[in-house]
């Protein structure tokens, strides 16, 4: 997962991660909050936003390197 896709779970570190095994009722999950739905929608449609603009950067740079090895031959 990425930054963008976790900023609503909180990242436990390797001890708390460990102890989950043990955590059969799930009393060790916990969540960022938001302020109200609406905080929370616009944070989620923000992430969304910057990972396809991510992803559109990666495809553009990918498309270049080929289309410059395909000139080179």
């Amino acid at each position: 997962m990425t930054d963008f896709t976790t900023f609503l779970f909180a990242q436990p570190s390797f001890f708390e991660g460990f102890a989950r095994i043990a955590d059969i009722g799930g009393t060790l999950n916990e969540y960022n909050s938001s302020l109200d739905r609406a905080q929370a929608d616009r944070l989620a449609f923000k992430a969304d936003i910057l990972a396809v603009r991510r992803d559109i950067q990666e495809a553009r740079k990918k498309l270049r390197a080929e289309l410059m090895n395909v000139g080179a031959e």
